[in-house]
């Protein structure tokens, strides 16, 4: 029976098989989407959707939720903030710990705050061409195709509790 798990010409676990192929057409598809909808920064879409494939379908929608409220707080107070203020490292900080506040008053997990920090810190900190507020409304939107897609997937495709697990102890 154990055989019958192993694809013998590969000698390669069916599970890890098919989480592989699951998470790389996810990753593709949000790829392709971000990309359709002419957004400069795709990539962002499938590094979302890498995230929120790691998990079943409980834990996805948990740190769907994180990622997404804290990308939209980020990319909102990234886009106000860098209007006039690029590249201020004081005004940064001052912004991120903002965030960290307001995070905990809206009783978000810190999940929430750390993706928040990561777009305020994109937003304020890169050197752009196009005014900020524009590249947090990208960044947003890249961000929710990507777990939108991965939502998606993990829903239709969904990996067991048992699967999971067995692919979480091969990790270590």
């Amino acid at each position: 029976m154990a055989g019958l798990k192993k694809l013998t010409y590969l000698r390669v676990d069916r599970r890890e098989f098919t989480h592989a192929l699951r998470t790389t057409v996810a990753a593709m598809a949000s790829f392709l989407v971000a990309r359709w909808f002419g957004l400069p920064e795709s990539y962002w879409a499938s590094v979302s959707t890498l995230i929120v494939m790691q998990s079943t379908v409980g834990a996805a929608w948990a740190v769907s939720k994180d990622r997404l409220a804290g990308t939209a707080l980020g990319a909102a107070a990234g886009g106000i903030l860098a209007t006039d203020a690029a590249e201020n490292v004081a005004l940064f900080g001052v912004g991120l710990f903002a965030l960290g506040v307001l995070c905990a008053i809206l009783r978000l997990r810190r999940s929430a705050y750390r993706y928040a920090g990561i777009t305020l810190a994109i937003v304020m900190l890169i050197v752009r061409t196009q005014p900020a507020w524009i590249i947090a409304f990208h960044r947003f939107i890249e961000i929710s195709v990507g777990i939108a897609i991965g939502l998606i997937v993990t829903a239709l495709w969904p990996e067991s509790e048992a699967q999971f697990a067995a692919g979480r102890a091969s990790d270590r």
